[in-house]
């Protein structure tokens, strides 16, 4: 198998890595974490749009890029090493293939180019309490009324959804208790009988849960008709979980360079810590973890579009098992290997720490993963 990068695919990247070590450095991204009432800048926002990465998942026929999943992989590497706050993976990856995947004509054609050009903000509502170990398991109902549909429910953990243009919103069709189609249906942030709670999470994302009461949409908000959309949504949530995995690692390497380069220059009985053999070891298990979580990061990207559905299942679960193994182990190791330092905010390590044990839950924990792995074998 080759793993060479095509030349267009390592320019991406490096232009990426460009773009965020020139205008995202550590003290730049405390200060928007800080100061910014939405939690990111809108002037990253677009300086993302202008590099054209906010096109990457936009078919080309709305004036996108048609990025495949390595290609988003190679991105999410830089988000991951540059510990982004703005809406990459929520909007530029999830939302717009969502819709990209089941938009009509007229839905792609007003929101996809908007998104591509960061006009807009789009995110997916699609996580409810319980789907941290069923992602299908929606309880969110829609039912028809009239010339439209009315929608209850509860979303949780909506990164970004504060900030949102455009609600995505997942709903089974019918009442409570029925196993209806699954649906997504178009939002507007304002929407009467929408109400948001607004918070940050612990990697300092800003999150929203959001209740929906009885909220009206006309007909044509619902996208891809009166279809299933039930498949179509797995296989975003699955280029998702490949496109998070390809970010922990980006933050790993960073998280390594910066644990070696301080036990190379902290001394103590007057010589270099890296010198000592035990942490010598510690360290090396670390380059183990991430090279590994690397390889089933590389996986993930080949496998996600699977059509076999079973064994793209069993090689993500797979892949989100070896990586969060990976975000626990070296998270861990280098905030010990820093001391008390580890913890304190001013220390990027920290940062890294937080977001890696935020992916480590993200699309479902390791051990909901190992489960679901052991369970297909069986």
């Amino acid at each position: 198998m080759d793993f060479t990068y095509t030349e267009e695919q390592q320019m991406l990247q490096d232009t990426t890595r460009r773009f965020i070590a020139k205008d995202y450095g550590f003290e730049a991204r405390r200060q928007i974490k800080e100061k910014s009432p939405e939690g990111f800048s809108r002037d990253v926002w677009q300086g993302l749009a202008d590099l054209g990465l906010l096109a990457l998942n936009v078919p080309e026929e709305e004036g996108g890029l048609n990025g495949s999943a390595v290609d988003n992989m190679l991105v999410m590497n830089a988000v991951g090493e540059g510990l982004l706050l703005e809406p990459y993976l929520a909007s530029a990856v999830m939302a717009t293939r969502t819709i990209a995947a089941l938009g009509n004509e007229a839905q792609r054609a007003e929101l996809l180019p908007a998104l591509a050009a960061g006009e807009k903000i789009a995110v997916l509502a699609h996580e409810e309490p319980q789907t941290r170990f069923d992602r299908m398991d929606i309880q969110t109902r829609a039912w028809p009324v009239g010339n439209g549909y009315l929608i209850t429910g509860h979303k949780s953990v909506v990164a970004h959804g504060a900030s949102a243009d455009a609600l995505l919103v997942t709903a089974r069709i019918g009442k409570a208790g029925e196993e209806g189609p699954l649906a997504v249906f178009r939002l507007q942030a304002d929407a009467p009988g929408l109400r948001k709670l607004p918070y940050r999470t612990v990697d300092g994302v800003p999150a929203s849960d959001i209740w929906l009461n009885q909220v009206f949409v006309p007909a044509d908000a619902r996208l891809n008709g009166a279809e299933d959309a039930e498949a179509k949504l797995a296989d975003v949530l699955d280029f998702a979980l490949a496109a998070v995995c390809a970010e922990a690692v980006g933050a790993l390497d960073k998280l390594l360079a910066a644990t070696v380069e301080y036990t190379r220059n902290r001394k103590q009985f007057g010589q270099p810590i890296a010198k000592f053999q035990a942490l010598q070891h510690r360290m090396a298990d670390m380059v183990l973890h991430i090279e590994q979580a690397r390889s089933m990061s590389y996986l993930a990207a080949v496998r996600c579009a699977d059509p076999d559905l079973q064994a793209r299942q069993r090689a993500m679960s797979a892949a989100k098992v070896v990586i969060g193994q990976a975000c626990r182990y070296v998270g861990q190791q280098a905030v010990q290997l820093h001391g008390g330092m580890g913890v304190t905010d001013e220390l990027d390590v920290s940062h890294y720490f937080k977001r890696l044990m935020a992916i480590e839950l993200q699309f479902g924990n390791t051990d909901t993963h190992l489960e679901q792995y052991a369970a297909q074998l069986a």
